[in-house]
């Protein structure tokens, strides 16, 4: 358990969601750059790996027959299959954060979001990043000038699809700019944080002074 403030607490999953281009993956880097005792979930997939990445720190390559055991024998909190490749979130490390007290970023989409409350919804604060208007963020995907146009039509069809399970976060926070949008979600994540029910040392803490009172 992390002690904060002299007081020990359980540590948090912050799931970050948003349509392609809305700003989450930098926000997840601002996060892990700036904020103290939050590390990134790694995900287990059965995609090769791509060159430059390292196994156990980009991702848990594994094949298939390893990812079907993991999902058989309940070793994932979340996991989800696209375009022929699974990928999924180990139990085991989050759960040893969590127990340490350390807060652990997730960058999921709706339905993962979903698989994580299912499993562990006192653990789960979760965020959903809008962009300020459709013409902002056809703006964003063209800036990144990775895709053709109709690669782009096809992310602004799903980014409606996405966008209609707001409702189901917690935290809504549109990115206006990166560092309003930061400040807004470094704020949600520090008052999370500060939860009664996740400071493990409050009842102890509390009956010390009680004690030192009536001295």
């Amino acid at each position: 358990m992390a002690a904060h403030g002299n007081l020990e607490r359980r540590g948090l999953m912050f799931v970050l969601s948003s349509p392609s281009g809305a700003g989450k993956t930098t926000l997840s880097r601002m996060l892990l750059g700036k904020v103290p005792g939050l590390s990134m979930s790694i995900s287990a997939t059965t995609r090769p790996m791509r060159p430059g990445e390292i196994d156990g720190q980009d991702y848990l390559f594994v094949d298939k027959a390893r990812f079907a055991a993991m999902v058989k024998g309940g070793e994932l909190l979340e996991h989800a299959t696209v375009f022929d490749n699974s990928y999924g979130t180990p139990r085991a490390p989050v759960e040893k954060a969590l127990s340490e007290g350390r807060d652990v970023l997730f960058d999921i989409d709706w339905q993962g979001t979903q698989q994580l409350r299912e499993k562990a919804s006192k653990d789960v604060v979760s965020v959903f990043i809008l962009p300020p208007s459709a013409a902002d963020l056809e703006k964003r995907l063209h800036t990144r000038a990775q895709d053709s146009a109709e690669v782009i039509r096809g992310r602004m069809d799903r980014a409606s699809h996405e966008m209609s399970h707001w409702a189901e976060y917690d935290y809504i926070v549109v990115n206006h700019t990166i560092d309003e949008a930061f400040a807004e979600v470094q704020s949600i994540l520090k008052s999370e944080r500060l939860k009664r029910d996740r400071r493990t040392g409050l009842s102890e803490f509390v009956r010390n002074l009680q004690k030192q009172l009536e001295k």
